[in-house]
Order: C-alpha cells, then structure tokens, then sequence
C-alpha cells in the first residue's frame, strides 16, 4: 500500500506545484519549466525510494514493458497517479477562486496554435526522450541512482520549456488529467491526445532503449 500512497503524494507534489506556479504565481516559461522540473526532483528524493518514484502513468507504461514492475503494480500505480493529480488540481481550483481568479484557468494543457498532428508529434517526441533518459539514468546496468533525480528534473524542466507554448508540455497523461477534469471545455475534449500521445512515446522509448541501449542488466 505504501508504494501506491508514495505515487500518489509524487503526483500529487507534481500537479500542485507545477500548476501553481501556472496560475497562482504567474510564472514565465522558465518559472514554470523549473517549478514542474524541481516539483520531480523533489518527490523522486522524498518518494523514489518507496515506489521507485514513476509519478507518470506513461513511465509506469515504460516501466512495465521492462519488466522492471508487474501488471498489478503497474495498475494501482497508475491508478494512485491520477488520482493524485485530480485532488491536486481540486485544491489549486479551490486557491485559484480564493484569489478570485478564474477557475477555468487551471494549468490545463492545450493546444490552441498548432494542429492536432503536429501537438501529436511533440507530445510524443519530449515523452520519447523524457522516458528514455529516466529508464538509461534508472538503469541497474549503466544508470547512476545518485543523481538520477536531478538529472530528470532537469530534463523535465527544459522539455517543457521547449514545449510550453505548443502543447503546454505535458509528458504525463495523470498531469493533463487532473486540470481537465476541473475546467473541461477543450482540454478535456482534447485529452484523449494527452493520453495517447505519451504512452505511445514511453512505449517507443522503452522498446528503445531496451534494444538498443541495453538498460536492463
């Protein structure tokens, strides 16, 4: 049971932080990108020892796929992740209206200058490599444990950077969940790409560097 809780609190520290510092700090593209980035570290360090720190569906995807967790796991994980992200947006939802700001803005992720193929295409790619480097700096053959949390929020925070203003820079199905289910509209209607598009992408990566760069000893 501790295994789910800690994905759920990672998740959680993840969305609250990230989101928050969307719509209740303001942030410019560095703020925000950091803030995601440094939210990951954060819960790797605090979480990653109990549960292996996955804090995004499609890394568990990427996870179960080599055999680095099973089924069952890889179910309640997953599980634990959204619903971390769903009570994290509640509350950012419930800060943002004590503000007296606009509760149908949320963090959400969208994509409102850029095609649904291309937003497609990007959503993929930066999942490819954010998953990539987690399971090459995770690896028990190569990987180097002792930084691998700074190193993925690092990656996490130029990865959004890059994508922020394509596709808001989502990496993580449980990330864009939480906020659409509050604001609805088109990032609800358009979450089927933030589902589809990173677990393609953690699929990718993890049949990748499984093949090619030999992460599992």
């Amino acid at each position: 049971m501790k295994k789910y809780i800690a994905e759920f609190m990672g998740t959680f520290m993840l969305v609250f932080l990230g989101t928050g510092a969307v719509v209740i700090a303001k942030g410019d593209v560095l703020t925000i990108g950091l803030a995601f980035g440094l939210a990951i570290t954060i819960s790797v360090y605090a979480f990653g020892s109990i549960s292996g720190g996955h804090f995004n569906p499609a890394v568990t995807t990427a996870m179960l796929i080599n055999r680095r967790i099973n089924a069952i796991d890889a179910g309640y994980y997953i599980v634990s992740q959204i619903l971390g992200a769903i009570v994290a947006s509640f509350f950012v939802r419930l800060f943002v209206g004590g503000l007296k700001l606009s509760v149908n803005k949320l963090g959400q992720t969208d994509f409102p200058k850029i095609s649904a193929s291309l937003a497609f295409v990007v959503e993929l790619l930066i999942t490819f490599l954010f998953v990539t480097i987690i399971l090459n700096v995770t690896s028990e053959d190569h990987g180097n444990g002792n930084f691998a949390g700074i190193i993925i929020g690092l990656s996490l925070s130029f990865l959004i950077i890059f994508a922020l203003n394509l596709t808001g820079g989502s990496l993580n199905p449980a990330r864009s969940i939480g906020p659409a289910i509050f604001v609805g509209g088109s990032a609800f209607s358009h979450l089927w790409l933030y589902i589809i598009a990173p677990e393609f992408g953690a699929i990718l990566a993890a049949l990748f560097s499984k093949s090619f760069l030999k992460t599992e000893a």
